[in-house]
């Protein structure tokens, strides 16, 4: 198995090779969650890259629950200006004969503070982050449950009209779906909680709803956490059963990944808390990928469904040894396409790695590295790397081309005042 050779989707789609961008946050839309050319020039230049898929960063279904400001927001049906964007970014994002797919998501609570001060989420469960960015949130109701699974149904149903070539729906990394999943966050005693077939009712009501609208012949995936790597959280058993409801309902592509803002492992980084990790069998693999070692687990309980790693891979042997021992059937890239967007034709051709621009302690200032040991700062320094990477998104977007001498400083300043900008234009 190589990364050259193509996958056939349960549905019948085909990706013509076996390498993913994965998703990463953009912050281009305009103020009101609109497309922008930004986006366009953007997944233009990742569409010529070579990779078989791409992912859009979160799509969000309720504008009072961005995920950042900039978000790109669905949340009814949309007129007649949105569906042209939507088009637009369609077809920017699919010129090098790659799938296009949107991650449709919402952030529950972990909405920020600039955008809503009291988020609904399934408990009024306050995320444990120090700094005040996040607020006290506020259960839903069960007609507000029902109408957000219409929402997931309505933004698919907008993809699928605009050109997308499938959709994923975010169920990981601590957003809304991925809080209803864990029992820390979940406290709800009705419908929505307690059990774990209770706990992923709303994801799987939503498959159905998202299937419903966009026919069996579109591809359908789900972005789930292999666990929340917290005590009392989402188990990496739970990850396993609620994947073969999900290969159930016919999902044609489960992403694996982990973690939360509250314990950042897809950014491979640790929380304020000691990180729970569930212990399955080790692989060669796993020394550069994060959560290899998990989807190898679960596809060995599962019949059909495809399953994507994304985190840490960087070598294409890593890649193929993961493609070859069943621990993945698509790999997904995400970092190191914000400073070289060509690493997927790269690999194609035949590099044996692409470029790696993650190591922190690279692009730190010599002063806070000493500081490192302390771990709030630690958590500081690795978002404060995540800005890094957002200013080469914007980079990208403006001119086509990363910016790569930017300080990691710089860009958290200029991140901010982008984010200003939107949520001061959102508000007039």
């Amino acid at each position: 198995m190589t990364i050259a050779d193509p996958l056939r989707l349960p549905c019948g789609a085909s990706l013509p090779n076996r390498l993913a961008k994965g998703a990463m946050t953009e912050g281009l839309a305009t103020p009101d969650g609109v497309p922008t050319p930004a986006l366009e020039t953007l997944y233009r230049r990742w569409s010529l890259g070579g990779a078989g898929m791409h992912l859009t960063g979160n799509v969000i279904i309720d504008r009072d629950h961005l995920e950042r400001p900039g978000n790109v927001v669905i949340d009814r049906a949309p007129d007649a200006a949105m569906k042209a964007a939507l088009a637009a970014w369609a077809k920017a994002g699919t010129e090098g004969g790659n799938h296009l797919w949107m991650q449709i998501s919402h952030a529950g609570r972990q909405t920020q503070v600039l955008v809503n001060k009291t988020p609904k989420a399934p408990s009024a469960v306050k995320l444990g982050l120090p700094g005040g960015q996040f607020g006290e949130p506020v259960p839903l109701t069960h007609d507000e449950i029902e109408d957000l699974i219409g929402r997931f149904a309505t933004a698919a149903s907008a993809a699928k009209e605009a050109g997308f070539t499938g959709v994923q729906i975010h169920a990981a990394h601590g957003y809304l779906l991925s809080q209803f999943l864990s029992p820390r966050a979940n406290q709800r005693t009705d419908q929505w909680g307690g059990s774990l077939e209770n706990r992923a009712r709303f994801l799987l009501e939503a498959v159905r709803r998202v299937r419903a609208a966009v026919g069996p012949a579109f591809p359908v995936s789900v972005k789930l956490n292999s666990a929340d790597f917290q005590k009392g959280g989402f188990a990496f058993e739970d990850s396993l059963q609620v994947a073969r409801w999900l290969e159930a309902e016919g999902v044609d592509l489960l992403e694996i990944s982990g973690g939360s803002y509250e314990q950042p492992a897809m950014m491979d980084l640790d929380g304020m808390e000691p990180a729970d990790r569930p212990k399955v069998a080790a692989s060669t693999a796993a020394r550069e990928a994060y959560f290899v070692d998990f989807a190898k687990a679960m596809k060995a309980e599962l019949k059909a469904m495809p399953l994507m790693v994304t985190g840490g891979f960087r070598s294409r042997a890593a890649m193929e040894h993961a493609l070859s021992n069943g621990a993945a059937d698509l790999i997904g890239i995400g970092r190191p396409l914000c400073g070289d967007p060509d690493a997927c034709n790269k690999l194609l051709d035949g590099a044996d790695e692409i470029a790696r621009f993650e190591n922190q302690l690279q692009l730190l200032p010599r002063w806070l590295r000493w500081l490192e040991g302390i771990k709030a700062v630690k958590a500081i320094a690795g978002f404060g790397v995540q800005y890094w990477y957002y200013a080469q998104l914007y980079a990208l977007g403006q001119t086509g081309a990363p910016d790569l001498k930017k300080s990691v400083f710089s860009a958290m300043r200029d991140v901010d005042a982008m984010s200003r900008k939107l949520m001061a234009g959102r508000a007039a």
